[in-house]
């Protein structure tokens, strides 16, 4: 495949504030709200201009993410972009490049077995099969089962970052604590197993909807809450 640097997207900036209410939320979504739809219009633009090899890309940065930070791993994903090695490298070769990635042994193979998976005749056809799926949930299910290292986290941050899983909920330990604050969810689950986790977003829909801040918005606005940002 013939190199196919990414498009480059850096953190925003958001304002914070320290507030329980959903009164606050609310007014602090409105003040935020100009640069999720900036980020929101990038994640649409992945799936509607994007290449095979930029949404594979996607993907692989959510193999990278569980237990490392975010800007790190993409920063890894473009290293590895830039210089062809994400569509051509073996998986030493990619885990010797990130090996700032933690577990970078584990998810250098993953990486290179959902290459494998999306491949055909040396070409890239990822999209196409994103595409054979008329239901969110069910592509969602079919990622988890066939690409180790991608849960049910992993696969709702990869299809929201390519445009496609808007009402699908990223729920780590900052979108549950909050989650609690607001009143959506009444405990922090413990453990998030599928049916927890589902039983989970479908609260936070619940929320996003009674409150009138799009699915879509959440869990970017709950992170600017926390981080004073917006990455991916």
């Amino acid at each position: 495949m013939k190199k196919n640097p990414l498009i480059k997207i850096g953190f925003l900036k958001t304002p914070t504030d320290n507030f329980s209410t959903t009164g606050g939320l609310k007014k602090y979504w409105k003040s935020v709200k100009p640069l999720i739809e900036q980020r929101e219009n990038h994640f649409a633009n992945v799936w509607k201009n994007g290449s095979e090899e930029e949404i594979f890309a996607e993907l692989v940065f959510c193999l990278f993410t569980p237990q490392s930070k975010a800007v790190s791993c993409w920063a890894a994903v473009n290293k590895l972009a830039d210089n062809n090695m994400i569509f051509e490298a073996s998986a030493g070769e990619i885990a010797k490049t990130i090996s700032n990635v933690r577990f970078h042994n584990n998810k250098a193979r993953f990486a290179v077995e959902a290459r494998t998976l999306f491949t055909s005749g040396k070409k890239m056809k990822i999209k196409e099969k994103l595409a054979s799926f008329d239901d969110i949930y069910k592509l969602r299910e079919w990622i988890i089962i066939n690409i180790k290292g991608i849960g049910y986290k992993e696969a709702g941050h990869f299809l929201r970052n390519i445009g496609i899983g808007k009402d699908l909920a990223i729920l780590d330990r900052h979108i549950l604590k909050n989650l609690k604050i607001f009143g959506a969810i009444k405990e922090i689950p413990k453990t998030l197993s599928p049916k927890i986790y589902k039983e989970t977003e479908k609260q936070m829909q619940n929320f996003s909807k009674k409150i009138g801040i799009p699915m879509s918005h959440m869990d970017m606005l709950l992170w600017c809450k926390e981080s004073g940002g917006i990455f991916k």
